[in-house]
């Protein structure tokens, strides 16, 4: 699942994952309406902006975690800046990984890999 208010930015996104090899890939203009998609279709991986309107990358980051059933969920943060306090924040909330934008596909490869193991 692709959360980001951007829809060119979801697209490159979906782009990248689909070249990754992944099948059925999602996307959300909004962490409400990807937080109530997630719930009742489970998702293995969800990439989410931190800068959204109505919730925030952390906000909703904070929402899967206190699920009992998406806690699990694996959950990458796209953030625009390198502010130490949103990482922390999202460490500290059980963010999986954080990548940097922009970004080139090839580094939401290696975080992809460093939670899930290489990718085939």
């Amino acid at each position: 699942m692709v959360v980001d208010d951007q829809t060119s930015m979801r697209a490159m996104i979906r782009r990248a994952l689909q070249d990754l090899g992944f099948k059925d890939v999602r996307d959300k203009a909004s962490a409400p309406e990807a937080l109530s998609a997630v719930r009742n279709d489970r998702v293995h991986l969800i990439i989410s902006d931190y800068n959204m309107p109505e919730m925030d990358g952390l906000q909703f980051l904070q929402n899967v975690r206190a699920d009992p059933v998406i806690g699990k969920t694996v959950f990458i943060m796209l953030t625009g800046s390198s502010d130490r306090e949103v990482v922390q924040k999202a460490a500290a909330l059980g963010v999986n990984n954080y990548v940097v934008k922009p970004f080139a596909p090839a580094a939401l490869k290696e975080k992809i890999e460093r939670v899930f193991g290489e990718l085939t």
